[in-house]
């Protein structure tokens, strides 16, 4: 069959929609404009820094808008409306689209979600599955509705979720599989062929609400997995940290401790420190060994490093101000 050059607006801002657009640019279709969020102030100068994805554009000269709403700027949705696209494309934009704008290209608005739909609808899919202690996870491309991640499936991809997968290393690999995904189907939509998307169900949706920092205060009467998994979900934000005599402590990393040298029997308080190692009591008399901490106003350190210094000791109880 004949493949049509498709007109697309894409969508989306951080560095996890920049190989989907890199994708489009490299292939014969033609991306004829890109909504991003604004600049925003960043740094310490808090100078305007545009999105991963306003950068990647002005690369390639391609028309880049910063609407604040569609909602409340209706000259926003005409310009929209007046690209004449066959279909948008949105990977973490970061608005939300009403109706008006869902059905202005010809083949409406297709999403490059980061999960397995239904599972984790909601801003941070990528995150939760890790911290919930998925073992798979990976990429769903749905066709875009007025409810929250919500429309219909058109593909879907897995990865598998390991003990040493952290948010960065998952976010590069499922924004790379969403990019090698997204054009096998355009080219079945180009060549006038029915994509057969798949109805979600919604009695099996999950939400992965946003992140804000006070998700990272560990609770060490949870297990070791469980606290790795949120030390692994949160990294690089908001971060994971503990208090320790009324000052906070980041916890960087860690890993779960399965065969302990040390005397475990002789450590009763949850959050203990015990051994020059690193290993903490957590709950369920599971054990957690810290291998990277930031401690106040200081560069983040191997824990040897932290016991050197003096900034943890052995006997410490983490999560206690006292």
């Amino acid at each position: 069959m004949i493949e049509n050059k498709l007109r697309i607006i894409y969508m989306g801002t951080p560095d996890f929609a920049v190989p989907a657009l890199r994708a489009l640019i490299d292939s014969h279709h033609e991306v004829v404009a890109v909504y991003t969020q604004p600049p925003r102030p960043k740094g310490r100068g808090h100078k305007m820094q545009k999105s991963p994805v306003h950068d990647l554009a002005d690369i390639h000269d391609i028309p880049v808008y910063n609407p604040v709403s569609f909602k409340k700027d209706k000259e926003a949705v005409q310009t929209f409306n007046s690209h004449n696209a066959d279909i948008a494309i949105v990977a973490a934009y970061g608005l939300i689209l009403p109706q008006n704008v869902l059905d202005a290209p010809k083949h409406g608005c297709l999403n490059i979600h980061g999960s397995l739909l239904p599972k984790w609808r909601g801003a941070a899919p990528i995150q939760y599955s890790i911290w919930k202690g998925d073992s798979q996870t990976g990429v769903t491309i749905m066709q875009m509705e007025a409810g929250l991640d919500t429309g219909p499936m058109i593909s879907k991809q897995t990865c598998e979720i390991t003990e040493q997968t952290t948010s960065q290393s998952l976010y590069d690999e499922l924004s790379d599989m969403g990019a090698a995904m997204l054009l096998p189907i355009l080219r079945t939509l180009s060549e006038g062929q029915d994509l057969n998307p798949e109805i979600q169900d919604d009695s099996l949706s999950t939400y992965a609400s946003m992140l804000d920092k006070t998700d990272g205060l560990i609770d060490w009467s949870m297990t070791a997995s469980e606290i790795d998994q949120q030390i692994r979900a949160l990294n690089p934000w908001p971060g994971t940290h503990t208090t320790l005599g009324g000052a906070n402590f980041k916890i960087k990393s860690a890993i779960v401790a399965r065969d302990v040298q040390a005397n475990i029997n002789e450590v009763k308080t949850i959050g203990r420190i015990f051994s020059k190692q690193g290993h903490v009591l957590c709950g369920e008399r599971t054990v957690l060994q810290l291998t990277h901490v930031q401690p106040p106003n200081k560069a983040a350190m191997d824990f040897a490093s932290a016991l050197n210094g003096q900034y943890l000791t052995v006997g410490d109880t983490l999560g206690q101000d006292k």
